[in-house]
């Protein structure tokens, strides 16, 4: 996981491979809301196969001809596995808009459900995941599988680093987090220039190609040989092309090319590059005890509230029930540093970076900016198992909302997990 450096158990990794067919990786959301039945939004609960969620609600907004606005899903689910949430369509009151739902085919996705509900659906409305995951290419599937329980069974206690995991930051071409770190550096061209050029040897010749034409400064050529697979790119491009009619292209330009992309890709860009740096200080902040109260130490509930005016003893009691966690920070304009070693230790971050919080603002997006805020530097995993079967070992558990089950993994196989 990038920039993840610590473990918290001990026992040897079981090594071995997942995802090697999308369907080992199975994902169901723990929803928060539940539609009643009743009212102006219809609510899907979908199962789809190698897809991200915002590729589906766009298809499902292109295909009934509404704006993308209109779709609200509470989290986004993995791409590489087989998963299931609910998606919203607000505003779909009249029993002809139902049956449109109803008879719309998306790409590997399947409606399993359609029901009317009062609220729309808000990112963040889930309670967490429940997975069921294959581990596969172990040399001993019973031991593995022995180990793996021992494993799971410490982090039920412990609790898991609350690292951010690879679909964070993209994989194979992991570029999310150096976007915003340009926006945070206030250079929109950078930005736009590392998302749209920048060939990596993992991908496809045909992209590398695309990307290679637009680092040369040919847009329309990089936009003929763009594939499928480069939808953004090409939201992105088409506006270069459009301004570049006009004149050089200018910081507007690039502004305007990063308006053309989803709202929620926009924001997953500083928002990655956060994450990048709140893995790290998890990995100084873990080093300290996992599980430990430490004088400093900023405590938030489950509510995200933070805790104040509690004894030693009292923290560690919460903590020890998972009423409470140690938080890290995503850095950002106003978030507060913890005091003491904790505190020095994420101030010490900032600096080996040459940042400060005042970067966080973006200027020239300030909507793209972050004023930060405390998560928590662990989560909890429950209703964890581990068995042997004739292919692998298979993992269930679940885990909080916002958390990484690959997280989970890399204790399990004490190795980089995608």
């Amino acid at each position: 996981m990038l920039n993840a450096n610590t473990y918290v158990t001990h026992q040897k990794g079981i090594g071995g491979t997942i995802r090697n067919q999308y369907e080992d990786f199975y994902v169901e959301e723990i929803p928060e809301v539940i539609p009643e039945g009743e009212g102006p939004n219809v609510y899907v609960w979908i199962e789809k196969l190698g897809r991200t969620t915002l590729d589906v609600a766009l298809d499902i907004a292109r295909d009934l001809h509404i704006s993308r606005k209109r779709m609200g899903f509470a989290g986004m689910k993995d791409k590489k596995a087989i998963t299931r949430q609910w998606i919203c369509i607000a505003n779909m009151d009249s029993e002809e808009q139902l049956k449109q739902v109803e008879s719309l085919d998306i790409y590997k996705t399947d409606f399993l459900k359609i029901v009317r509900g009062r609220k729309k659906l808000r990112m963040g409305q889930l309670i967490g995941n429940k997975f069921k995951i294959l581990i596969k290419d172990l040399e001993d599937i019973q031991e593995s599988a022995d180990i793996a329980n021992d494993v799971l069974k410490e982090l039920e206690v412990t609790g898991v680093p609350n690292y951010f995991g690879w679909q964070r930051f993209g994989k194979p071409r992991t570029i999310t987090h150096l976007v915003g770190e340009a926006l945070v550096e206030n250079d929109l061209e950078k930005a736009v220039n590392t998302y749209i050029g920048n060939p990596q040897d993992d991908e496809s010749e045909e992209n590398q190609l695309a990307r290679q034409a637009y680092d040369d400064g040919n847009l329309e050529e990089a936009l003929d040989l763009m594939g499928k697979g480069m939808r953004y790119e090409k939201m992105m491009i088409k506006e270069l092309i459009r301004d570049s009619k006009k004149g050089e292209l200018t910081d507007k330009s690039y502004m305007n090319a990063l308006h053309a992309l989803p709202k929620p890709l926009q924001r997953m860009f500083v928002h990655a590059y956060q994450s990048y740096l709140f893995n790290e200080a998890v990995s100084n902040r873990v080093e300290m005890g996992i599980n430990k109260y430490i004088e400093g130490d900023i405590i938030i509930d489950t509510e995200e509230n933070i805790v104040r005016d509690k004894t030693l003893e009292e923290y560690q009691e919460l903590i020890d029930n998972f009423e409470v966690n140690p938080t890290c920070p995503l850095f950002g304009t106003k978030v507060p540093f913890a005091d003491g070693e904790v505190g020095l230790m994420e101030e010490n971050i900032l600096k080996k970076y040459n940042l400060e919080k005042a970067d966080f603002e973006v200027p020239k997006m300030p909507r793209l900016g972050s004023h930060g805020l405390r998560r928590s530097m662990r989560f909890q995993v429950w209703d964890a198992s581990a068995s042997a079967t004739d292919d692998g070992v298979l993992c269930e558990f679940s885990i909080n909302k916002g958390s990484y089950a690959t997280a989970v993994l890399r204790e399990i196989m004490k190795k980089d997990v995608v």
